[in-house]
């Protein structure tokens, strides 16, 4: 399925059921109620829906608040993967971010990821530090 057969909302209702159903169907391990509880801090979301309404591609803007907004919880139907979808959700969150007056996207991922990220969306590589809490 193209991304031009899909629509692509930011800030679009999206139900904590769909949520774990999207995560579900790529092999994910999803916590129901995580997007009650996320969406309050969230700068935005994107949504992208099938013609029949089915939640296909979902990516979560976290924020400070101000300048620095954060890119998580990217996730893509794997029967819609490969077409697109994934990268016009993130473009389509870049222009959510940058319209709320952001200056800076962050993003992190897993090293297979790098071409998505880099290539596709236009990241690029930064030092950054990261903490294991748990």
């Amino acid at each position: 399925m193209p991304p031009d057969e899909v629509v692509l909302d930011w800030r679009r209702p999206v139900s904590d059921d769909e949520i774990v159903d999207l995560t579900e169907s790529h092999g994910g391990s999803p916590q129901p109620g995580w997007w009650d509880r996320v969406r309050g801090h969230s700068l935005g979301w994107v949504t992208a829906r099938s013609d029949t309404g089915l939640l296909v591609g979902f990516v979560n803007v976290a924020w400070d608040g101000a300048d620095h907004a954060f890119l998580i919880d990217t996730k893509t139907r794997p029967s819609h993967q490969r077409h697109g979808i994934g990268t016009a959700v993130v473009r389509r969150a870049v222009e959510g971010a940058r319209a709320a007056g952001c200056e800076w996207l962050f993003v992190d991922f897993e090293p297979h990821l790098e071409a998505f990220y880099l290539e596709s969306c236009g990241f690029r590589p930064t030092p950054a530090g990261l903490i294991q809490l748990r």
